[in-house]
């Protein structure tokens, strides 16, 4: 005979509810009789009324109708489409809560997914140290990406709203820099005087897929791309000179082209329509050049922050040799190379590494060396020919390091590791595997990079145990 309990609560009911977490998409985490409730816009602390909209075995979902005991970290969202947006979480919370909120969330990782100990008062276990924020917490990203839309006969442009494909229009995000801002909305005015067609992804029509708006923050040059359904823009001439009328900083014009049925932006082919190939900029002072689909962080004031805090973590005297296993286009690489005696790089996507050269090459750094691939097979060639690794930083993307890669890393015994983390939940998985392999994790720096999102970096310095 089955056991199972029946959830206390049915759709549509309406409950109150304490609410005691944050859940990883930042809704409020409240229970009845044991039964987990997600409830967005609510915040630890508060006592809600909500009406149950989902119901599933371990788990519901609530709509949030009335406040009845407010958070003292609830603060008015100062964007306009807070609610519809799914760009940002956490506007709601004030942003000391914020970070507070992050190094928690980081603290019950380690805790519950790494299965280690974190220091309490008498401090014994890893230090999570406290989340490093922004001044200014607003207009840092050097980035837009939108997708464009039709609606009633007009373009729109905007983000989608959570958890769907339709577009939000948008004129201003406040987490963007304001040129982005400007740029997003003058192109789609521009593209609808021209009678530019907006794709469907449904009907796989239309031309105008994504604007993508780059802007480096030391320099002020900006870079348009167009993401289009098909290989000619109609008008083209004259959309490029109207663009440039618009804003002087623009140095570059190009247009990708994807046509497949798909929801990743970017195609294969990308031409320049006009004006250079790449804008520049600086982290520190090191030079990158910036192409239209290379990666390259996206809050470049705490980037700085991030790289500077693993500079110091790693310890380099100038005599060390050090790999950066997930090197990208070379941005840690290149800040470690200005300390290190040697680095040398490795990355899978081959046009990543073709970046990276042209960044050291434009720093006058000699002493990098950069190999497409993956880690976990180049690393241990490496070793084969001599090279034996002081340091070792990683730089994963979300999913974390491949598990081969870690056991690379624990056979090839460097004295230090660096991890650089997206993602606090894998990088808990993997500080496990690496004490198990005879590592121990110092402390761990969580750093904000995304303000008002409920993603959070970390800089995570390791020993080898002797």
């Amino acid at each position: 005979m089955s056991t199972t309990k029946n959830p206390p609560v049915t759709k549509n009911m309406e409950v109150t509810i304490e609410i005691i977490g944050i859940g990883h998409s930042g809704e409020g985490v409240g229970r009845i009789n044991g039964y987990t409730l997600f409830i967005k816009g609510a915040l630890p602390g508060e006592r809600v009324k909500a009406k149950v909209i989902k119901v599933k075995k371990n788990y519901g979902y609530g709509k949030l109708l009335e406040i009845v005991e407010k958070s003292e970290s609830r603060t008015e969202p100062p964007c306009d489409i807070y609610n519809q947006c799914g760009g940002c979480q956490l506007q709601h919370m004030d942003y000391s809560a914020q970070l507070e909120w992050k190094r928690q969330r980081v603290m019950a990782n380690l805790e519950r997914i790494g299965k280690l100990e974190v220091a309490n008062s008498q401090g014994t276990g890893i230090t999570v140290l406290p989340t490093l924020g922004m001044d200014e917490p607003w207009n840092y990203r050097n980035k837009a990406q939108v997708p464009i839309g039709e609606h009633e006969g007009g373009l729109v442009g905007g983000f989608y709203a959570q958890g769907s494909h339709r577009i939000i229009d948008m004129d201003t995000c406040l987490i963007q820099h304001d040129l982005n801002n400007n740029v997003i909305r003058e192109v789609k005015n521009i593209a609808q005087q021209l009678g530019i067609s907006a794709y469907d992804e449904v009907t796989h029509k239309g031309l105008l897929r994504h604007v993508v708006v780059k802007i480096a923050f030391h320099t002020n040059e900006l870079m348009v791309v167009l993401v289009t359904n098909g290989e000619r823009i109609p008008k083209e001439e004259e959309f490029i000179n109207q663009i440039r009328d618009k804003f002087s900083q623009v140095v570059s014009i190009c247009q990708n082209i994807n046509m497949k049925k798909t929801n990743v932006i970017f195609g294969d082919q990308t031409k320049t329509l006009w004006g250079k190939e790449v804008i520049y900029d600086y982290i520190g002072d090191v030079k990158f050049a910036i192409s239209a689909r290379s990666f390259y962080q996206v809050n470049p004031v705490q980037t700085k922050i991030l790289y500077e805090k693993a500079l110091e973590y790693a310890g380099l005297t100038g005599e060390e040799t050090v790999i950066d296993a997930y090197c990208g286009i070379g941005t840690i690489s290149l800040f470690l190379a200005q300390k290190a005696k040697k680095v040398y790089g490795v990355e899978i996507v081959k046009e990543a590494i073709e970046d990276a050269k042209i960044n050291a090459e434009l720093n006058g750094m000699s002493n990098v060396e950069f190999v497409v691939g993956k880690a976990e097979e180049v690393i241990p060639k490496w070793k084969e020919t001599g090279i034996e690794a002081d340091m070792i930083v990683v730089d994963p993307p979300r999913k974390g390091c491949d598990e081969t890669l870690l056991q690379t890393i624990i056979a090839m015994k460097p004295k230090r590791v660096v991890y650089v983390s997206c993602d606090s939940a894998t990088l808990a998985r993997d500080l496990r595997i690496l004490e198990d392999g005879g590592f121990r994790t110092e402390q761990v720096q969580p750093v904000d990079m995304f303000p008002h999102t409920v993603h959070v970096e970390c800089v995570t310095p390791l020993v080898l145990n002797t």
